[in-house]
């Protein structure tokens, strides 16, 4: 535990890195990754407690740097966007930071004193006059909303204060909206002429059909969304009921239970948890019946190729043997299957990839690559090709003991910062993981065998029912 302070340090980003890019430092990458378990390299305990039996704190004490990051996780992801209105979780999202409510005050009041109302321009330079960071963004499954501060009380309470109203009582100004609007409607537009996003919008589509995951923003839904519809979803989803408050950094415990509920002070309390109105039933993800291909012309250099299907959902108990095994199929870049069939032997294309995207239901697999439009069918066929034989065959031995090598050799990296770390802490709390996945996190890896990754494959993927997208196929 002594050397904790100094491997972090060595781990940080800004000197592994980024200062030493290109230099020995970083060639020295596995000799250090490998020292990391002899000096000790220790998770630090995640802790979990319910506050007035309705809201998850979850919290890391973590003592390197006078910091602390937050992050509060709404049930109010994207896939409960209202139909014809995709995109109302982001807009609600991108509305907190325009500017906040004034607030007298009064003895119900959270407000100690009279505090004014804020535009966008006056919250940017409260911030920015306390050094602290706040944001906001929308997933499929989530609205996160972040906060680092210092941890000194003249600054760390000043942060909660401004973060609770941006919280609670944003203003959802209309002509601030008409203006973001505008800005978003821009966006989309934009986008409409990269092929990137153009293939990205039409896999999910025809992955997911009319499931809430298939949702596209378009032009025309952000145009129907009107400043009555952010105020309907903000009062709809944002309740401490139905919140994960997750707090990394250098405090005590006995402080997080106040950081947790001064960040959620403005929002209404209601009597009870089951008083609350049931968030909308989502269908369940449906898997593919047949195989589909969509080859869209575009007027761009190469092809955008995407191939997959439904995967799993992050609960999944195959969801190690499928981590892994995408490691050595598709995940693990210039040492994967599809790059050395792909790229090395062929040259068909820069980069080839796989991934899954578990979510709370069943996320996505994908494989994806750029190619020169007359080789994109032969790309597609030496990627089925080498889909079908592992999926058939799995891997070899040596395969996976390399794969085990990489992946619990990096491990470490994938915490090496607060940030790093309270994601973590972040996705247990809100897949509702054990607070010990962490520390057994390696053993789960170890644990890992080719027949649990050739079963976990033969279950999960069928290559003769893959959606395949090609954006930029020749006319």
């Amino acid at each position: 535990m002594k050397f904790r302070p100094i491997v972090r340090l060595m781990l940080s980003a800004n000197f592994f890195l980024g200062d030493f890019l290109g230099t020995p430092m970083l060639r020295c990458a596995p000799l250090l990754l490998a020292f990391l378990p002899m000096v000790g390299f220790a998770v630090q305990p995640i802790h979990h407690t319910r506050l007035d039996d309705r809201l998850e704190v979850y919290w890391v004490l973590d003592h390197t740097l006078p910091m602390v990051d937050i992050q509060v996780d709404f049930d109010a992801g994207s896939r409960f966007d209202p139909p014809r209105r995709s995109g109302m979780s982001g807009a609600t999202a991108q509305m907190l930071s325009k500017g906040v409510q004034g607030e007298n005050a009064t003895e119900r009041s959270q407000a100690k004193r009279r505090l004014p109302p804020l535009d966008e321009n006056a919250l940017g330079q409260a911030w920015a006059d306390i050094g602290a960071i706040f944001s906001a963004s929308s997933s499929d499954d989530r609205l996160s909303v972040r906060l680092r501060s210092l941890v000194k009380p003249e600054i760390l309470d000043k942060a909660l204060e401004l973060g609770s109203r941006e919280i609670g009582t944003p203003s959802f100004d209309s002509a601030i909206w008409s203006s973001e609007r505008a800005k978003t409607i821009s966006f989309i537009q934009e986008s409409e002429t990269q092929p990137a996003p153009v293939a990205s919008r039409l896999f999910r589509q025809q992955v997911f059909g009319a499931h809430p995951y298939g949702q596209s923003v378009s032009v025309e839904s952000i145009k129907s969304i009107e400043v009555r519809d952010l105020k309907r979803f903000h009062q709809q989803f944002f309740s401490p009921c139905k919140a994960r408050v997750s707090v990394v950094g250098d405090v005590e415990a006995a402080d997080v239970e106040r950081i947790a509920r001064a960040l959620l002070a403005r929002l209404p309390e209601p009597r009870s948890c089951a008083a609350l109105a049931a968030l909308p039933t989502l269908p369940e993800v449906q898997a593919l019946a047949q195989s589909k291909t969509v080859a869209k012309p575009f007027v761009s250099t190469q092809a955008h190729v995407l191939m997959g299907q439904v995967g799993i959902a992050r609960g999944d108990a195959r969801y190690f043997p499928l981590t892994v095994g995408n490691y050595i199929l598709g995940g693990g870049g210039f040492v994967s299957r599809l790059t050395d069939q792909v790229r090395e032997k062929r040259g068909l294309s820069y980069s080839v990839y796989s991934y899954f995207n578990p979510e709370i239901q069943a996320g996505p697999f994908t494989i994806g690559l750029q190619t020169k439009k007359d080789q994109a069918q032969q790309a597609l066929d030496v990627v089925k090709e080498v889909l079908t034989d592992f999926v058939d065959n799995g891997p070899t031995p040596e395969e996976l003991q390399a794969a085990k090598d990489n992946l619990i050799g990096g491990f470490a990296l994938r915490f090496d910062n607060n940030k790093k770390l309270l994601d973590n802490v972040a996705n247990i709390a809100w897949y509702g993981l054990p607070l010990d996945y962490l520390q057994t996190w390696t053993q789960a890896v170890q644990a890992v065998t080719v027949e649990s990754i050739h079963e976990a494959f033969k279950s999960v993927l069928d290559p003769k029912r893959m959606v395949t997208v090609i954006v930029g196929a020749p006319s």
